[in-house]
Parts: structure tokens; sequence; C-alpha cells
């Protein structure tokens, strides 16, 4: 009987790997798997899925004809490429895989719509079954009205850049298949700002933040899944050992592999069911009152979204030069 950390984890909360590495996802044999812009970029750039690149720049070639610019091929593929890596991806894993619209589109619901319906098209049409995608679209007020619409189409969508209980609150009322708290980042947040090097696992500021939506939901039975993402260490993990999902990256999952140990559950829906929680109705003033009062959600989210957009700028960039390469 197995007593590392990974496989008793296993055992209660679904593992999901954060990466675009598909090495490492062949490696761990996570259920799930999600990527950002930002880890596909990485990837894009590793020798070993360079083919990758180079098919998807190829096939949008294809599709545009010889006489399209440069740019106008780099930018039909650089719109292929997370369905690409999403596709190889869902070879190896037997559930689902995330893939993301264009954080440049955070807070423009229509376009959002129209981006969640052609990353399913492009699956779709490569024979998934659109219930192995999930798209993932930022947690802004707008983004949450976007995935909204996606969902009674019957598109799944994965909320992320999610800081705050008000956006926890927002997509389950709005019936959000998954959210994805980011753990770490709220931690950074609050050592910055507090001045602190460390705070004890269970006192974590982003595992308090996740264990209260956490609750939240399974007080008032939402179906909205909880997914915490963006950990620092697995003191971390083993403090949310329980919630719905965690998505990891292959680093922590090594660690989490090699750690020997008991791993006692730490959320329990039948203990949150029991508590006495305040339920709050969400309307777009009450989202953005609270937001506005919420520091470390206001900065973090705007952080988020830059950040999501310089790496696919620098995709774009890539993936230029790459043509260019390849064209001669």
């Amino acid at each position: 009987m197995a007593n590392n950390l990974l496989d008793q984890l296993r055992k209660m909360t679904v593992v999901v790997s954060d990466t675009g590495d598909i090495e490492a996802i062949e490696k761990f044999k996570p259920q799930d798997a999600t990527t950002n812009p930002s880890l596909i970029t990485a990837a894009s750039q590793m020798p070993q899925y360079q083919g990758i690149v180079d098919d998807t720049l190829k096939a949008a070639r294809a599709s545009l004809g010889a006489d399209a610019s440069a740019a106008e091929v780099a930018n039909l593929a650089f719109d292929r490429l997370a369905v690409s890596f999403g596709l190889k991806i869902l070879e190896i894993i037997p559930g689902r895989v995330s893939t993301e619209v264009d954080a440049r589109l955070s807070f423009d619901t229509e376009a959002t719509i129209a981006k969640g319906r052609e990353i399913i098209a492009q699956y779709v049409a490569n024979g998934v079954d659109s219930d192995r995608i999930l798209i993932k679209i930022a947690s802004t007020w707008e983004g949450i009205q976007a995935a909204a619409v996606l969902e009674k189409e019957g598109i799944h969508c994965n909320l992320t850049l999610l800081f705050g209980l008000h956006q926890a609150i927002a997509c389950a009322e709005n019936g959000i298949t998954l959210i994805s708290p980011f753990v770490g980042r709220i931690l950074d947040w609050y050592k910055k700002d507090s001045g602190r090097d460390s705070y004890p696992a269970n006192e974590d500021p982003g595992v308090v933040s996740v264990t209260d939506v956490y609750n939240y939901y399974k007080k008032f039975g939402y179906k909205t899944e909880v997914m915490g993402a963006s950990f620092r260490n697995i003191g971390e993990i083993t403090e949310l050992a329980g919630c719905d999902l965690l998505t990891i990256a292959p680093s922590l999952l090594a660690e989490l592999q090699a750690t020997e140990g008991d791993l006692p559950r730490k959320l329990d829906p039948a203990k949150a069911a029991a508590m006495s929680i305040e339920k709050i109705h969400m309307d777009k003033a009450t989202f953005e009152s609270m937001h506005a009062e919420n520091r470390m959600a206001t900065d973090k989210l705007a952080e988020g979204i830059v950040g999501f957009e310089k790496a696919l700028e620098a995709l774009e960039e890539l993936l230029s030069a790459r043509l260019a390469s390849l064209e001669g």
C-alpha cells in the first residue's frame, strides 16, 4: 500500500497537471490537464515540441494560401497552437483539458463568447467530444457573463485568475462548471503586503481563501467544482486535500510523489454543510463593490491579465520568427 502523498491525495481529490509539457503529463498521468498562455509559450520553446509548432504554422499557411502575409499566418497559428497542444495532451489523459481564451478579451463579453465557440469548434473538428474541453476565461464580471452564455450552450468553462469570494459566488450563481482560485498568487500578495517571509500552511492566505470558497459552495449545494491552482509549496496542497480538484506543476507532483507520510483529509462536504455561513446574493453592483474593497483581488486580477497578455505577445513573436525560418 503506497504511502506517498501523491497516491493518497488522488484518493480524495482529482489531480490535474498544470503544464504544457507533454512529457511531464505522460510521467505523472493526471486525470485532467490545464494550460495557460505562459505555459504554452514555455512549451513552444522546448526543442521536443518544435514539431507541434511547425505543424501548426504549416497548417495555418495551407489554410490561408501562399498570398497571405507572414503576420496573418503567424496570427492564425497563434490562435490554433493552444488547441494543438490540447489535442496532444488529450491523447495521454483520460479526462479534460483546459484551453484559455486570449487574455486581451477579458473585459469583452461578446468577443470572449465568440472565441470560446471557436476553440470548441476546433476541437470538435478534430474528433474530440466537447465534454472533454474546458474553456478557460479570466474571472472578470464580463468574463463570467460570457461563460454563463457558453455554459447554456453546453460549452463547459474554467474561470481562472480567481482571487476573491465575490468572483467565486458569481461563477456559482451563473452555473459555471469549474473555478481555479490561485492559492500561490494570493500568498505572494500577502507576503509582499505584510513584509512576512512565510506563513504556516494552515494560515496561508491562499489556503484560507480556497477553503472559504469550498465551504461556501458545499454549504449551499452549488455544483461548480473548485480546483485550487498556482501552488508555491506542497504544504499548500496538503492543506487542501479533499478539494474537488487541484492543478499542480510537475515539480510539486514529483515532490508529493517522493514524500512519505499520512495525508489527512482537510476539506469535507459534510463538514461544510454543517457550518454557519451567510449567503450573499451576487449582482454586478455587489461584485464591483466587493472587488474594489479587496485590494489583493483587484491587484492580482489586473496583474494576472497583464502577465498573460505579455506571454501571448511573446508567443506571437516566437511564431513569427519561426515562420520566417521555415519559409526562408
